[in-house]
């Protein structure tokens, strides 16, 4: 049944339009990364261009700072059976005409997501990363304030910021992140993955 999923999500041409009109004119190439058993859920926004074209979700900067946060190397992320990656979106939604970042099309969660969700019924942490998911799992509002009342979901989901570069000023602006949050968030990671 997940395999049947996994393929489906693969074969996915919902928003072929809607990419071929951005500024990047691509086609969809969904990045599915889950199975049925994983202890961590990694609820993330979007691929971006460097994960569209290697096929793996966080193989950027992005995906090292992340990984940082949880205290866990790559053979960990990436091992399926222990960690689940799913975004809001599963596409690489493209930069609009200034070279921005489009958003992710809510079309692929609302197709895909309750799916999913039904076959990670072993997982014990969520990690919320960005606004998108936020607002989605938690119905919240701004990201900082969801993030700095982390204690209030811990210690089954952290809100986190987007691990991205553009986040640097944040996080030297909130330095409880780093200092409260973050050791809380390594140790419920190292206890869901045992």
């Amino acid at each position: 049944m997940t395999q049947d999923l996994t393929s489906q999500i693969r074969d996915c041409r919902l928003c072929a339009a809607r990419f071929a009109a951005t500024a990047t004119a691509h086609q969809p190439r969904p990045v599915v990364w889950f199975q049925p058993g994983a202890r961590i859920l990694i609820a993330g926004q979007a691929p971006g261009a460097r994960v569209h074209a290697s096929g793996r979700p966080f193989t950027d900067p992005s995906g090292d700072r992340l990984r940082l946060w949880m205290g866990v190397d790559e053979t960990i992320f990436y091992d399926q059976s222990r960690i689940a990656i799913l975004p809001m979106a599963f596409c690489f939604p493209g930069y609009n005409a200034k070279g921005a970042d489009l958003p992710p099309p809510p079309i692929c969660a609302r197709t895909w997501r309750a799916d999913v969700l039904a076959h990670l019924a072993d997982v014990r942490l969520t990690l919320l990363v960005g606004g998108y998911a936020q607002k989605w799992h938690l119905g919240s509002g701004p990201v900082t304030e969801t993030v700095r009342n982390w204690a209030a979901h811990a210690p089954r989901v952290f809100p986190l910021p987007h691990p991205s570069w553009r986040n640097t000023g944040w996080l030297k602006k909130n330095p409880w992140f780093e200092t409260d949050l973050l050791p809380s968030l390594r140790a419920a990671v190292t206890e869901a993955l045992t």
